[in-house]
């Protein structure tokens, strides 16, 4: 029998409870404020090198390379990630690091500019990452329509789930709104002027999630703050978007009953469910009026996250 949930269930499934003092803290030179929170067991397995410092003693925390150690404190945090991402994957110690993703997802409010760090190891050291979704959608007679594409059967995370219309991890040296208009090319094959000239950033969802369930390709009890950029776009009815790479398999032009249905069903990738409810409350299919956890939904749809994401914010 298929499994019913409610939207509550939908989005506290994909923002957690977790209490940060479980984990230990990722602070960057100079800055007492943590940057991101890793799990014991990642404290534990981690071939640490010599430029990272751990305490094991209240308050816990991880610091990472001191500024002194060179003149340009970006390279030289930069540097010491990549030796120790490297050290670990040679030691085979996390079955993440195995995921074949090589750009760089950069650290979220770091008073550094542009320090970044392997997006595949993002997960291990619990920092902030950034997303971007697109919903397309198509104005009909029979009412709006959305168009849901269904991940391969084959991709690391979430094989064979649904998704948003284009979704991708925003790289550190890209805007969100480039990773839209280059995952619209490349995953539905949607032309780059049309989404330049019409896509619509319509905000933030933030959520912080614990990682590890069998579908999500990553080690299990990893704290992960995430930032997902929302954008909108109506397209035309002889517009079509269709697969350009292996992410996607197909894409269904879905009425929002069906979508309904197949969110409450668990269908969909976790946190794309998080973000088609958000489109449903910015467009007013989801309300006060119908929707009794309303106030409860918002919440979780824009948690505030326990990193900062400004050199000046504290978290």
């Amino acid at each position: 029998m298929a499994r019913s949930d409610t939207f509550l269930d939908l989005v506290r499934a994909v923002d957690s409870d977790d209490d940060a003092t479980a984990f230990y803290q990722l602070l960057l030179p100079d800055d007492d404020r943590p940057h991101g929170y890793l799990s014991f067991s990642t404290v534990e397995k981690m071939p640490w090198t010599k430029d990272f410092q751990v305490q094991h003693e209240i308050p816990r925390s991880v610091r990472v390379v001191d500024a002194s150690n060179g003149q340009d404190t970006t390279s030289a945090c930069n540097r010491a990630f990549a030796q120790l991402i490297e050290k670990a994957i040679e030691s085979k110690a996390f079955h993440v690091l195995s995921k074949p993703l090589q750009e760089d997802y950069k650290i979220l409010g770091a008073k550094y500019p542009r320090v970044q760090l392997r997006r595949s190891a993002a997960g291990l050291f619990g920092i902030a990452s950034r997303g971007a979704h697109m919903t397309a959608f198509v104005r009909t007679d029979e009412g709006m329509k959305i168009w849901v594409s269904r991940r391969s059967e084959h991709i690391f995370t979430y094989p064979g789930m649904l998704d948003t219309t284009v979704a991708g991890g925003v790289k550190a040296e890209q805007s969100p709104f480039e990773c839209i208009v280059q995952e619209a090319e490349e995953e539905a094959s949607l032309p780059k002027d049309y989404i330049r000239t019409h896509v619509r950033a319509s905000g933030v969802i933030t959520y912080v999630s614990k990682r590890g369930e069998k579908k999500s390709g990553v080690d299990s009890g990893l704290m992960a703050p995430d930032c997902i950029y929302v954008y909108d776009i109506e397209l035309p009815t002889t517009m079509i978007p269709k697969p350009n790479d292996d992410e996607a398999q197909g894409f269904y032009l879905w009425d929002l009953d069906k979508i309904k249905v197949a969110m409450l069903n668990r269908e969909f990738k976790p946190n794309c469910a998080s973000v088609m409810i958000d489109f449903f409350i910015r467009h007013g299919i989801v309300t006060d009026e119908n929707e009794p956890d309303y106030i409860e939904i918002m919440s979780h749809l824009h948690r505030p996250l326990p990193v900062p994401t400004s050199p000046s914010s504290t978290s």
